[in-house]
């Protein structure tokens, strides 16, 4: 069980325990009115805080996976400067052939069970994000959570996908700690992509082998049954063999836990890929509220010395229609003053909220790579040990055939 400090009501902090415990599938209608089946998985949060002598009270409520997306699309639009933990996959990826990508699979369910959960944990593990009061609710509240998520406007705040493809072209100094961030996540997506496929290749072939190990020993029971005096070593060599064999089914269940943990990082590359948008989109509204105040102040400088450095619009119309009255210009100088006055505090402000972000945000993107190097090196080591007790225990069977056999 994990200990996570978490948000009530009135803000303050206690320590309880997470658990998503159990996945039932349900059915039921969908906003189409459609009938549709669907998997509900059971939260369970239980208080490390209490008295001696009372009970600690367990609460639990059901989540739909849509529920979970729900909650990490807030968490994005509302801490945009956070390397925002992934979902576990919606549908199975880099499966092997003898591995179900049906979603309503009971290993899938059951893999994707405990991916929630570790969601789940990695939020409440997270300094800043256990503190928020959604993420509090939605372990807590059962009825009318989205109504409460929706009510935060979050959905308005979000940023279009049209306008961060934009701000990623037209953007004309973006930062290079953040252009080698999106590099840095790119070639994490590619090396975990590459290990994953490697790994489904190896299982696929690796099942094989412990299949043809349980053909040696429906051979070697068959034919004790025609021996005499060889038959009590080809009966226990076939035992041994028939061991092997049956053992694969757990060896490869546990090699998907390896594997899942693999995928939780090919996802987070898309979530450090988010806070390079959001910085992108931050970076050319600033440039583009710098363009508009130059342009401001130039139009105020040509009007204050009666020069045009540049062809526009109203040098033409001055030409055709004649020149402003003395008021004309003096009224226009003063409107165009007020604006730059704007303009400067809204530069000023844009350019504090940039240095505040791009500081938050390298805070946690070092936070999170901490993170990764301890997780992923602590995977690849037990993967390792994991593939050397395979080996060995192949080694064995082996040896132990060979016994047989010469006692033949």
């Amino acid at each position: 069980m994990f200990l996570a400090s978490m948000t009530e009501n009135n803000f303050s902090l206690k320590k309880i325990e997470i658990s998503v415990s159990e996945a039932e599938k349900r059915t039921g209608r969908n906003a189409m009115n459609m009938q549709e089946t669907y998997t509900a998985y059971l939260i369970e949060t239980r208080s490390v805080e209490h008295n001696d002598g009372q009970s600690v009270l367990t609460d639990s409520l059901w989540r739909r996976y849509s529920e979970f997306e729900l909650l990490r699309n807030y968490l994005l639009v509302y801490y945009p400067h956070i390397v925002v933990p992934p979902l576990p996959e919606k549908r199975a990826e880099f499966v092997w052939h003898k591995l179900s990508a049906d979603n309503m699979d009971p290993d899938f369910v059951e893999r994707r069970r405990i991916g929630l959960e570790n969601f789940l944990l990695r939020v409440a593990s997270h300094p800043i994000l256990c503190r928020d009061k959604i993420f509090y609710l939605f372990l807590t509240q059962e009825g009318n959570w989205k109504e409460t998520v929706n009510e935060t406007g979050f959905q308005l705040k979000a940023d279009s996908r049209l306008k961060a493809l934009n701000a990623t072209f037209r953007v004309k100094n973006p930062d290079k700690r953040f252009i080698e961030l999106k590099h840095y996540s790119d070639e994490l997506q590619s090396v975990i992509s590459h290990l994953l496929r490697v790994r489904a290749r190896v299982a696929d072939r690796l099942y094989g082998v412990y299949k043809v190990h349980g053909n040696y020993g429906r051979v070697f029971s068959e034919w004790s049954a025609i021996e005499k005096e060889m038959g009590d070593g080809l009966q226990s060599a076939g035992h041994h063999m028939d061991v092997y064999a049956s053992s694969i089914d757990d060896i490869l269940e546990d090699e998907e836990h390896y594997a899942d943990q693999l995928k939780e990082y090919l996802f987070y590359a898309e979530a450090l890929r988010a806070v390079c948008r959001k910085h992108e989109l931050m970076q050319y509204d600033l440039e583009m509220a710098a363009q508009d105040l130059a342009s401001k102040k130039q139009q105020c400088e040509e009007l204050a010395t009666g020069t045009v450095r540049t062809f526009s619009l109203k040098g033409m119309t001055t030409k055709l229609f004649g020149q402003e009255t003395p008021e004309q210009r003096e009224a226009r100088i003063k409107m165009l003053e007020e604006q730059i006055k704007e303009g400067e505090q809204q530069l000023k402000s844009k350019n504090l909220e940039g240095r505040e972000f791009v500081r938050n945000a390298w805070a946690d993107i070092e936070r999170f790579k901490e993170q990764k190097n301890h997780d992923l090196k602590e995977a690849l080591i037990s993967y390792a040990v994991m593939q050397i007790s395979m080996c060995k225990k192949g080694i064995q069977v082996w040896t132990n055939a060979k016994e047989c056999f010469s006692k033949m």
